[in-house]
């Protein structure tokens, strides 16, 4: 039995040895763009996302190393209604409030999904698209209410928001790594969070991550801030706008009728 006054120090160096071994393996990362300009001819972006493992010591033995990848946009709180067949009408009867859900996720692996994190992990750093939806509570009369945030997914996967890409992580000899995210044209604006996650046996060993900006750009910009801040004045350019588009297409359809 260890005296008192040592009980500290045995401590201390446990947690010495178990911080060394969490850290001899860290992520090194590099992006081929931080930031994605949206203009008017804008139709999607591709983001190379590679970098490298850094060692205090030789590879270890055992299961080989796994790298996840995952990109996610701006959340926000999302309603979802359900619809039901009342008397030969379709109409929303119930509806649940998501409390955040992120505008887009993709998220890439180097193996199986499965294979690459196990599911305590997978609590723990949300990583799947199920997980990274949060969705605290519905009203009690509301039936099968997990339905709704898997609603959100459904739909956002058809409109190619949210992805899961198994094994499109190259790893090459446990130490370099590269794949490439690609977002939508219709992608929101605002801060992006790319995370990269080292596992081994399913454990993670070490995490990293890093902001991609996604603005508009141009008169983009400059057309999206007044709808924003001075929705009248916006209001009032468009309707000019279309007047004039109007004229403009009646007199062309007028010359070339007397011509």
């Amino acid at each position: 039995m260890f005296s008192r006054p040592l009980l500290p120090v045995l401590l201390a160096l446990i947690t010495l040895a178990t911080a060394g071994y969490a850290t001899q393996e860290e992520v090194v990362l590099g992006l081929s763009q931080d930031r994605v300009a949206i203009t008017a001819n804008f139709d999607g972006s591709e983001i190379l996302i590679f970098g490298a493992i850094k060692r205090e010591t030789k590879i270890p033995e055992g299961p080989p190393l796994q790298v996840i990848v995952a990109v996610s946009g701006p959340t926000s709180p999302v309603t979802v209604r359900r619809k039901a067949k009342r008397m030969g009408i379709w109409v929303n009867t119930d509806s649940v409030l998501v409390d955040s859900a992120p505008s887009f996720y993709a998220i890439a692996t180097s193996a199986p999904f499965r294979e690459t994190i196990t599911d305590t992990e997978d609590l723990r750093y949300r990583v799947s698209i199920a997980r990274a939806i949060r969705s605290v509570g519905a009203a009690m009369n509301i039936r099968n209410a997990q339905s709704f945030a898997r609603a959100v997914v459904r739909i956002r996967e058809k409109e190619g928001l949210y992805s899961l890409r198994e094994n499109t992580v190259a790893v090459d000899q446990q130490t370099l790594f590269r794949t490439a995210i690609e977002m939508p044209a219709d992608v929101t604006e605002g801060h992006y969070s790319a995370r990269i996650l080292l596992t081994r046996a399913g454990q993670v060993i070490s995490s990293f991550e890093t902001d991609i900006d996604v603005r508009k750009v141009g008169l983009e910009r400059f057309l999206y801030g007044m709808s924003r801040e001075q929705p009248f004045l916006y209001g009032l350019m468009s309707l000019a706008i279309a007047i004039l588009a109007g004229w403009g297409a009646s007199a062309a359809f007028r010359l070339l009728r007397n011509s």
